[in-house]
């Protein structure tokens, strides 16, 4: 029953990180964000690898699940910083995030909640094919969205770490003490024994 548990809770964890990750995915794809869209995908791949491992019985499905989370943890936690500006990190620098391909930022910047949007016209900053706008009245800052929901990430994959190493230590213990139903006991198989002696019976005429 324990070991039905483990795999249920690690199954449910799978689910919310799976959804949590489509979710982050939408919206990274709608700010044009390359790299958290690459890590994402992998991130994907990773949990439905580890749901197959908890259905399957696959310990060691479960054991690349648990290494992608330690660095998914690292990941999350650069972004965090990342948006927090911890350090030498800036937000000017947002080739980062998008590969130095566009000059697009997070997709919550223009979107957030409450957030008021106007162009700046005959802008001189702006460079060809692109507008200046400000962004004014927001409920909750565009930085502060993208923290909340990698905070939320690196909840999500701590729970998943430690369900994916009990459930694998659990396996792993079961193939260990696995044994055959109807196979030979535990004494061994004896082959039938020939006698050696010979019993004479009396000859009547």
């Amino acid at each position: 029953m324990g070991k039905c548990d483990g795999r249920c809770t690690l199954l449910v964890i799978c689910s919310l990180q799976l959804v949590a990750a489509l979710q982050r995915q939408v919206f990274d794809f709608l700010g044009y964000q390359w790299a958290p869209i690459l890590a994402n995908f992998l991130h994907i791949m990773a949990v439905i690898l580890g749901m197959f491992g908890t259905v399957q019985f696959r310990f060691r499905y479960l054991i690349f699940y648990a290494v992608w989370l330690v660095l998914w943890v690292g990941w999350n936690s650069f972004i965090i910083c990342f948006y927090l500006e911890v350090g030498n990190l800036s937000q000017d620098r947002d080739f980062l995030m998008t590969f130095n391909t566009s000059l697009h930022r997070s997709w919550w910047m223009e979107h957030g909640p409450g957030c008021l949007v106007t162009p700046v016209l005959d802008s001189h900053m702006a460079p060809d094919d692109h507008h200046v706008i400000t962004v004014s009245g927001c409920l909750l800052d565009y930085q502060y969205i993208e923290v909340l929901s990698s905070a939320i990430q690196v909840l999500l994959a701590l729970f998943g770490f430690v369900y994916a190493c009990y459930v694998s230590k659990v396996f792993q213990d079961d193939e260990d003490s696995f044994d055959f139903i109807g196979g030979f006991d535990s004494y061994g198989y004896q082959p039938p024994q020939k006698s050696s002696h010979l019993q004479l019976q009396p000859l009547y005429t």
